[in-house]
């Protein structure tokens, strides 16, 4: 697979062995005045200039989080959508989040918040070799996602008696440049509840990998999450 640039309405980059942080927001989830106003600072973005100390992938990158931050932000305080609020759905997307772990790729992070999704991921090198020449009609990125979501809003659907979209047609997706950025990413993950003040401390979030992850060894924690560290946290819960 070589690394591929597609763009829609947002951007997506893929890039062979990469880690992948994803936002994926519920249809309808940012109300009009918050696209409004997300828009209005890609606009702005798109009109600045390249600050000349900058490279072309650290000013994509810098753009990419300041539009990302926006959206956030809406999603977080002002969702005019929030049915993950509903323990059985949020349950049905964290089922959906753990089922390819370990298979097709590591489960690195992952908070389900009312209204969206963070999750970090990295498709895992024997499954990739897998798809062969597909891989370039649909990226393993693509594949794991569409994966996610197809399978969790069909569903989520049918938990409320419901039918159409159930996510967002694109998510917002981001190459990890490094070991330091994964780092500041997994914090940002899992600190999401902790900075709305919903919790005092990120492993009390029962939908989020830091919650799974808190009766795990250190040597288990520092490694990719997988359906028996669900399975634990979920027994420690009862």
């Amino acid at each position: 697979m070589k690394e591929q640039f597609r763009r829609r309405r947002l951007p997506h980059w893929d890039v062979p062995g990469a880690t992948y942080f994803i936002t994926a927001c519920l249809s309808g989830s940012l109300p009009a005045q918050g696209v409004l106003d997300i828009r209005n600072v890609e606009r702005r973005l798109q009109r600045q200039q390249r600050p000349p100390k900058m490279s072309e992938e650290e000013w994509r990158s810098h753009k990419w989080k300041q539009v990302f931050v926006r959206c956030d932000e809406w999603l977080d305080l002002r969702p005019q959508v929030s049915h993950l609020r509903d323990e059985r759905l949020a349950l049905e997307v964290q089922n959906s989040l753990y089922f390819f772990a370990a298979e097709r790729y590591d489960l690195l992070a992952y908070v389900i918040m009312p209204s969206h999704i963070h999750w970090l991921f990295r498709p895992l090198d024997a499954w990739v070799s897998t798809l062969g020449q597909t891989a370039r009609v649909r990226s393993p990125r693509e594949r794991i996602m569409h994966s996610l979501q197809s399978y969790s809003g069909r569903t989520c659907n049918a938990l409320m008696g419901g039918s159409g979209p159930f996510w967002q047609r694109e998510s917002y997706d981001h190459v990890v440049r490094d070991e330091e950025e994964m780092q500041r990413i997994l914090d940002y993950i899992e600190l999401n509840p902790v900075r709305r003040g919903w919790v005092t401390h990120r492993d009390q979030w029962r939908f989020s990998s830091a919650f799974d992850r808190r009766i795990l060894s250190p040597t288990e924690q520092s490694k990719p999450l997988t359906k028996t560290c669900l399975q634990k946290a979920r027994e420690h819960n009862e």
